[in-house]
């Protein structure tokens, strides 16, 4: 935990350092990304496959706030909205990962750029392990991790509109008590418009 929080601790002093360097544009803007992917994970139940199966599909909606920085970097909030939905009305479950993305952009032409950079948020769950399905549903239990990713895309600003197309990978170490630690991996392409 003290090696996650020092790596944290590092990654915000190299970021406030970029920013400082930049001229500062501050300003909001909101937006929708739609994600879909696939994931390895050996402690939750996926609804779209088998008891056993360790991993499936994933999909979400998000709602997006994006504060810009400087014309080279912002930091994006991303709120997932569909996934929290549906599981929990659909399924009795909770799926719920919230996460702040720091993007740094590397301007290639007046309206296209190059996007990266990490994110780190939370991963929420409650619900049933893997080896159960929706006909037998095993016992429901709460697990909570980091969320860690890495994003790349490229932006493209026209007709008053900002369009990113990319792609993410993530990492979420999960913690339950009275279950062993488990790991999810996987990555997805994600297509974002902002307001």
């Amino acid at each position: 935990m003290r090696r996650l929080l020092t790596v944290n601790s590092l990654i915000l002093v190299l970021i406030s350092g970029t920013w400082a360097q930049d001229t500062v544009k501050k300003e909001f803007s909101y937006g929708i990304l739609y994600m879909a992917g696939g994931r390895y994970d050996n402690v939750r139940m996926c609804v779209a496959t088998g008891a056993g199966v360790k991993g499936g599909p994933i999909a979400d909606i998000m709602f997006l706030t994006r504060y810009s920085f400087t014309e080279k970097s912002s930091v994006t909030f991303n709120l997932p909205v569909m996934r929290p939905l549906l599981f929990g009305l659909a399924f009795q479950m909770l799926q719920f990962e919230p996460e702040f993305v720091f993007q740094y952009r590397k301007i290639l032409h007046d309206n296209k750029a190059i996007l990266t950079g990490p994110g780190l948020g939370v991963s929420l769950n409650y619900g049933p392990d893997y080896k159960s399905d929706l006909k037998n549903k095993g016992d429901s239990f709460f697990a909570a991790g980091p969320f860690i990713s890495w994003q790349f895309g490229l932006e493209y600003n026209g007709n008053q509109r900002t369009r990113v197309a990319g792609i993410r990978a993530f990492y979420v170490p999960l913690f339950a008590k009275d279950h062993p630690d488990g790991t999810v991996l996987g990555g997805a392409l994600e297509y974002t418009q902002y307001f």
